[in-house]
């Protein structure tokens, strides 16, 4: 942690985002800069006496090479060939105001370099567990070195009632000629606060493959920036959240082409029921000079109940001419057909909605990236989706 008076770290939180900010107007930091404001007047706290527990039963629930980062602090170092990991003193401070604050309060960060093939997946555990109020920062660089082949999981988590705030912050660079694969899974409690931003540069005709899947968190907000500055770069990216009584989440995506040609489809898909509320702004900007761009968004949302609400804004910038670009957003609710037809197979509602809803999310799920998370990620999916629809009186009968 940088050495900063408590003053400057109360007016550094002061700095972060408000409703004021186009970009942050659906979501308000309010919660988490009072979590932070108690828990630098308080000190940390005391860890969960389970924490050691479910680092074990996550590590173990997907096979790959795992670092763990529990409470901020890295608890172990994996050995890997071709991959060379060191902890980092500080972050940068970046040029938005999250940034700041996890330079700020950091206190080890983590370095993976990759050069070679890669065959095991490499594991990022960010996770938090405390007795008593408590805020955790991240931060993680991963660079693939030209002609380099990884996948990257990360996966965060939190336990206890406590309230909790996190922050993360990601760099990841795909050299040359390299491919990259990530899968992010977010599975935070369900009263916990978590923001994360991650910026993504691809080389000259590289591959990045990334699916994100928000399944908890109280409020959560996912910040993704996607730089394509050389020639011949292929991106996709996918995104599945799930959200029932009392969340929010919210993604925000972009994407820069710079040069062309180059290719970045993204696909982002949401359930919600109960009242909440989930943010999707995906915006792709054409620069001028970037001939040959195809660019393609999609955002389609499936409400449970007339109390969800969604806010999806794509958004297209193009400023040169020869360019394939799409975009398209839907809203709809189950259809009463299919509904119809299971339940004439003997179905009740509550397990005909289980297929539905199942039937629209497993297609992002099918297309993860990272073969060795599939079964994990298949498993806390059904058994979100199985609550959401269980605590609704509407799928009763």
């Amino acid at each position: 942690m940088k050495r900063c008076t408590t003053d400057e770290l109360q007016a550094i939180v002061g700095r972060m985002p408000t409703t004021r900010d186009e970009d942050w107007k659906y979501t308000d930091l309010t919660r988490a800069r009072d979590i932070s404001s108690r828990w630098l007047t308080m000190g940390d706290g005391t860890p969960s006496s389970v924490l050691d527990e479910e680092i074990q039963r996550i590590t173990e629930s997907v096979e790959a090479s795992w670092l763990v980062v529990a409470n901020g602090e890295i608890r172990n170092l994996a050995t890997v060939s071709g991959v060379t990991v060191d902890k980092l003193d500080e972050a940068p401070a970046g040029h938005h105001a999250l940034a700041e604050l996890n330079a700020a309060l950091l206190k080890e960060g983590l370095r993976i370099v990759v050069e070679g093939t890669i065959d095991k997946p490499i594991g990022i555990l960010v996770i938090d567990g405390t007795e008593d109020t408590s805020v955790s920062q991240a931060y993680i660089e991963v660079a693939l070195a030209n002609h380099s082949t990884a996948s990257v999981i990360e996966y965060h988590a939190s336990l206890g009632d406590a309230d909790q705030y996190a922050n993360t912050v990601v760099s990841l660079v795909v050299g040359d000629g390299a491919t990259a694969n990530h899968v992010r899974v977010q599975n935070r409690a369900r009263n916990h606060v978590q923001t994360g931003r991650t910026d993504i540069s691809v080389g000259k005709d590289a591959n990045f493959r990334s699916a994100g899947f928000d399944l908890g968190g109280g409020l959560i907000r996912n910040d993704i920036v996607i730089n394509i500055s050389n020639a011949g770069a292929d991106v996709s990216f996918d995104g599945l959240y799930l959200a029932g009584e009392g969340q929010h989440i919210d993604n925000h995506t972009r994407v820069d082409h710079r040069v062309g040609p180059a290719i970045s489809k993204q696909e982002y898909r949401g359930i919600l029921n109960g009242k909440c509320r989930c943010i999707w702004n995906g915006k792709a900007i054409v620069h001028e000079g970037a001939d040959g761009t195809d660019a393609d968004q999609a955002n389609h949302n499936l409400l449970l109940s007339d109390k969800a609400e969604i806010d999806a804004k794509p958004e297209l910038e193009i400023y040169t001419d020869d360019v394939k670009c799409s975009h398209g957003t839907t809203v709809g609710q189950l259809d009463e057909t299919s509904l119809f037809y299971l339940r004439s197979r003997g179905l009740d509602r509550e397990h005909a909605t289980q297929i539905l809803t199942h039937a629209f999310a497993a297609g992002i799920v099918a297309r993860a990236p990272v073969e060795a998370a599939k079964e994990e990620i298949t498993r806390l999916m059904e058994a979100r989706l199985a609550r959401m629809i269980q605590t609704d009186d509407n799928f009763s009968s």
